[in-house]
């Protein structure tokens, strides 16, 4: 009877969120902080420029890694899409909306990078811009803080849909997913204002912006990877008394 209020599918969806999780934010850290960010000399575009045409096939595998992070997304969201439609599928597919548009920011930032490259290696587009004003349309287009703050915010907007529809099944624990509302809507309003108010980064540091909200998808990923989906107390009650 379990099984059937709580079906398979939705089961092997929860691993799939367990495993997909932690594999994509290693995957993120590791080109965006690793990879990329050390190929980036702040204030030179020249030297940022010779960097990346020197470590070409680094800075390659730091752009697969970024749509490899796109597709991780999508996966993330179908899953949860699958444990959850049940609950309130409005919802359900309001937050795979927003997680699908997170994950096309992420490839606009890869496409960005081919950008990069096309404007370093082809001659066509090398020859045809001064050399500062080349270095300056390479540094424009690594820049993809806006983007991923664009994106972000879709995807604490998602993050905060998901928690409450974890919190109305009660398939983790109510605290859990309560932090999960809390982390998530806090991230939709420091994103919101950083929009309009850049400064607001020297009043709240930027990291603390994801980092609660991070944190949470941590959690709630271990414990749908080694707990799985939990029955509420009544549920539980109803069927050892069922089975007696």
């Amino acid at each position: 009877m379990t099984t059937n209020l709580i079906k398979l599918s939705q089961r092997k969806a929860a691993k799939v969120v367990g495993i997909t999780i932690p594999l994509s934010i290693i995957i993120v850290m590791v080109v965006n902080l690793a990879i990329v960010a050390p190929l980036i000399i702040q204030g030179n575009s020249s030297a940022t420029a010779q960097n990346i045409l020197s470590h070409q096939f680094l800075f390659r595998i730091g752009i697969a890694g970024n749509i490899l992070y796109s597709v991780c997304v999508v996966v993330i969201l179908v899953a949860l899409y699958i444990i959850l439609k049940n609950v309130t599928q409005s919802l359900a597919i309001f937050a795979a909306i927003c997680f699908l548009i997170n994950s096309f920011s992420w490839l606009l930032i890869a496409l960005n990078q081919f950008t990069v490259l096309r404007l370093l290696n082809d001659m066509d587009f090398s020859n045809a811009f001064h050399p500062d004003g080349l270095f300056a349309m390479v540094r424009l287009h690594l820049i993809g803080e806006d983007i991923y703050y664009a994106g972000l915010l879709f995807w604490a907007l998602g993050s905060t849909a998901i928690s409450y529809l974890l919190f109305k099944s009660k398939y983790i624990p109510k605290s859990l997913s309560a932090f999960g509302i809390v982390s998530s809507a806090w991230c939709v309003v420091c994103t919101f204002i950083f929009y309009i108010y850049p400064d607001y980064a020297k009043v709240v540091n930027l990291w603390w912006f994801d980092s609660p909200m991070v944190l949470f998808e941590i959690v709630m990923s271990f414990w749908l990877l080694f707990k799985g989906l939990k029955l509420s107390d009544k549920m539980e009650a109803h069927l050892s008394y069922a089975s007696t």
